[in-house]
């Protein structure tokens, strides 16, 4: 072992070890499990990277920590790049990392599934929160590009299927830088509208970078927030997001959600329909029987004028009638008289008078004579005789 005649300062040796480090480290990947990791409120990520014999400290600032997909935890697999930097206040060596990926799972399934267990754990994706979908809605906001196939595919439906249904389309970026921020910044435009009943948030179908926008958190929170019910239409029916379990609805396509809105109207239409045609043959039936009734009626209808020649012939009718009726029974109680009256005359005093017979009163009273015992010899008599009277004087009594 040498050693220099000239001792070196540690600044000496430190700056030495910098710059031999530093310069020939500039662009290293590494893989290890991650150890001892740190979040300060700062924002920047402190760990130790290590394998089964060694270990280095590592550090990722700010800037590059707030774009990592998925969220650093102890006991991760990861692939570092980045550069070997020494730290000369305390001679430490660090490794200064630029991009951090997962191994075995990709980062982006990896940051899935962390949202999942968290947005789970908050209860975001309880069914109690969600809302239901309006029955029958006659305005309806869609989130999505108007430069795909998408949106065309989604209006062909509500065009064939409907008649007076508005459709307000937001037009968004669905992949890419800035994408999320779009899509929340429409989803709070159309909530601000009083016209919307629902909205229907997606795209078409794509890798699990495509649809990435829809598996931000800011996007599931925007939604979980929305006062309106929102379906979630991304990708094909194999594709799954976090927006769909957020959503209050999950359609496998944007086709099959527009299909889902019009679905009860369709129903309704439908239902419609068979009651008009059940309707209209009960009233054809109904209107046959009335009609058939209207006849027979109006074959019985007599007119105002024959009524009156009717009743006059009736009239008529009722007078001979009458008249035979009284002239009978005059010609009954004549006869009835003239019997009476022969049946009075035989037994009238008159007649008896007549045949020489007389009827003696008493002067004094007028009382009739029935008896000769009441008589006295020399009373005043008055005789009534069938032509007369004559007064007459008792002059002999003979029992």
């Amino acid at each position: 072992m040498t050693i220099a005649a000239t001792p070196l300062t540690i600044s000496q040796l430190v700056d030495l070890l910098q710059e031999t480090i530093e310069d020939n480290f500039m662009q290293v990947t590494v893989e290890g499990e991650i150890s001892n990791l740190s979040r300060p409120v700062s924002g920047h990520l402190y760990l130790t990277l290590k394998d089964a014999s060694a270990q280095i400290r590592a550090v990722m600032f700010r800037g590059g920590a707030r774009l990592l997909q998925f969220r650093p935890e102890a006991g991760q697999q990861v692939l570092c790049r980045g550069r070997m930097t020494v730290y000369k206040q305390r001679g430490d060596m660090q490794f200064m990392i630029d991009s951090l990926d997962a191994i075995g799972t990709g980062s982006l399934q990896l940051a899935f599934e962390q949202l999942k267990i968290k947005l789970f754990d908050e209860g975001l994706f309880a069914a109690d929160r969600k809302k239901g979908l309006p029955q029958f809605p006659t305005t309806i906001g869609v989130v999505t590009s108007i430069s795909g196939a998408v949106i065309h595919d989604m209006l062909k439906v509500f065009r064939r299927h409907t008649a007076g249904v508005r459709v307000i389309v937001r037009p968004v970026r669905v992949q890419g830088e800035g994408a999320a921020g779009e899509i929340v910044e429409a989803i709070a435009d159309l909530n601000s509208l009083t016209e919307p009943e629902l909205l229907i948030v997606g795209r078409g179908g794509g890798s699990l970078e495509d649809l990435w926008a829809f598996n931000e958190e800011r996007v599931a929170r925007a939604i979980a927030a929305s006062r309106l019910p929102i379906i979630s239409a991304v990708g094909h029916e194999v594709d799954t997001t976090i927006a769909d379990y957020v959503a209050d609805y999950r359609a496998a396509t944007p086709t099959a959600a527009a299909e889902l809105v019009v679905k009860n109207r369709l129903a309704l239409e439908s239902h419609l329909d068979q009651v008009r045609l059940r309707l209209a043959a009960q009233l054809s039936g109904r209107l046959s029987l009335l009609r058939e009734r209207v006849n027979s009626l109006r074959h019985r209808l007599i007119s105002p004028t024959m009524r009156l020649t009717l009743g006059r012939q009736r009239l008529n009718e009722l007078k001979a009638r009458l008249h035979r009726a009284a002239s009978l029974i005059r010609e009954q109680n004549r006869e009835r008289l003239a019997a009476l009256c022969g049946c009075l005359n035989a037994l009238s005093p008159l007649r008896i008078l007549h045949r020489g017979y007389t009827i003696a009163r008493r002067e004094s009273d007028g009382t009739a004579v029935t008896d000769v015992s009441i008589l006295k010899v020399g009373e005043k008599l008055r005789l009534r005789f069938a032509t007369g009277e004559a007064g007459v004087s008792v002059e002999e009594i003979k029992p």
